[in-house]
């Protein structure tokens, strides 16, 4: 008997596994495929309260775009992409699609990740990759340490140390960003009251 191998590209792997798992979140990260399930409740109410807060502020009047889980085109690797919790965009930032609903990274001013089970992508592996891709701003709103980690300023490929933000606190908004906004850190955390 013949046994046929079939053999498909890292990006096909990728999109195999996107539609046989409903709910996950699929990315190519430095090369390798890396499946996230399903976030919780607060983890989403955090994100709700975001676009929440950005409507409150006027951020669309400002030339911005706050949205959810669209892709961001990476430039380690031929396949790579990430698809953040949470982005402030460029207003034409869909002009700057490349393949696959994924976006040019120079139209990302602020990109935010919510920690998760998987939460040493969010606060190691993205570090470095969003670093290398010259996002501006990075949120990380680390669950697991109960702490919020904001980057900014990449140069030559790296952050500098991140400012630390705890419980009790709020995070100013990188004016680069466009806006002028104070995050709670325990609404970050936990989700909307």
């Amino acid at each position: 008997m013949a046994v046929m191998v079939h053999e498909s590209t890292l990006a096909e792997a990728a999109d195999r596994l996107w539609e046989e798992l409903p709910g996950h979140r699929v990315e190519i990260l430095n090369g390798s495929i890396v499946v996230t399930p399903p976030p919780d409740g607060p983890h989403q109410e955090t994100l709700t309260w975001l676009i929440e807060e950005f409507v409150r502020i006027r951020a669309r009047q400002a030339g911005l775009r706050y949205v959810q889980g669209i892709g961001l085109w990476l430039p380690t690797g031929p396949d790579d992409y990430a698809v953040p919790d949470f982005s402030v965009v460029d207003a034409d930032y869909k002009d700057e699609l490349v393949e696959k609903n994924c976006y040019a990274p120079h139209v990302f001013r602020l990109v935010l990740e919510v920690t998760s089970s998987n939460w040493t992508n969010d606060t190691a592996t993205k570090v470095d990759i969003y670093a290398r891709s010259g996002i501006p701003v990075y949120l990380v709103a680390d669950r697991k340490h109960d702490e919020v980690l904001l980057y900014t300023d990449p140069a030559d490929g790296k952050y500098p140390d991140p400012v630390r933000f705890k419980r009790g606190q709020t995070v100013p908004v990188p004016e680069s960003v466009g806006i002028t906004l104070d995050l709670s850190v325990d609404t970050l955390l936990d989700g909307d009251d």
